[in-house]
């Protein structure tokens, strides 16, 4: 029930139908009747915000460079390439893909590109990453979930695989990945890995 309820006022706040106060009274109106406790109710209140804040945007002309001024921390860079780069193999392969930026309401956080291999077929997750100061806050395992969202769409074709590498050496990340069913298929490039997931 908690989830379905969620799920209904995030779709309106989404769209912009009602505002940061108007859900608030909403949640808290009913809430209660579902946490055990205040604290319970609290915990579960602003995990709800953050998810809802949480969202896609395309890479535009207005956005750009909010990318480009993304940083990962020295030890990250090895794993994940930067937007800039990200952003030129995207104008590459512009036919088949679609670069997003990751947002908290307005501020960009983090960045993520999906690609459509027609060769396989199936769409590919590439160079997602959040910013180093918005990290450990869960944001990279709402943003991977839109991402999926967005593939189960089909905007470039029907594949239901969708496969991504991770270095080996980022167990973070590769946490992540397998926490929301991805499983390593045995191909590996070097320090990359592969994983693949099956999507309805």
């Amino acid at each position: 029930p908690r989830l379905h309820y969620t799920s209904f006022l995030s779709c309106f706040f989404c769209r912009g139908l009602i505002s940061h106060g108007f859900l608030f009274v909403l949640v808290q109106s009913v809430a209660p009747y579902r946490c055990s406790n205040e604290i319970d109710l609290l915990i579960t209140l602003g995990q709800f915000m953050e998810e809802i804040m949480i969202h896609l945007r395309k890479i535009t002309e207005e956005n750009f460079v909010d990318a480009f001024n993304l940083k990962l921390t020295p030890e990250q860079e090895r794993f994940v390439s930067h937007p800039i780069r990200s952003l030129a193999q995207a104008y590459v392969y512009r036919e088949q893909c679609q670069p997003f930026g990751i947002y908290k309401g307005d501020t960009m956080v983090g960045y993520v590109m999906v690609i459509y291999d027609y060769d396989i077929p199936e769409y590919d997750i590439w160079h997602m990453m959040i910013d180093e100061s918005n990290q450990k806050r869960g944001y990279g395992k709402i943003a991977l979930d839109r991402v999926l969202d967005y593939i189960k769409a089909k905007p470039f074709g029907s594949s239901n695989r969708v496969t991504l590498t991770c270095n080996r050496d980022n167990v973070r990340a590769l946490n992540l990945y397998k926490s929301r069913g991805f499983t390593e298929t045995g191909a590996a490039d070097e320090d990359e890995i592969e994983l693949s997931l099956m999507v309805q």
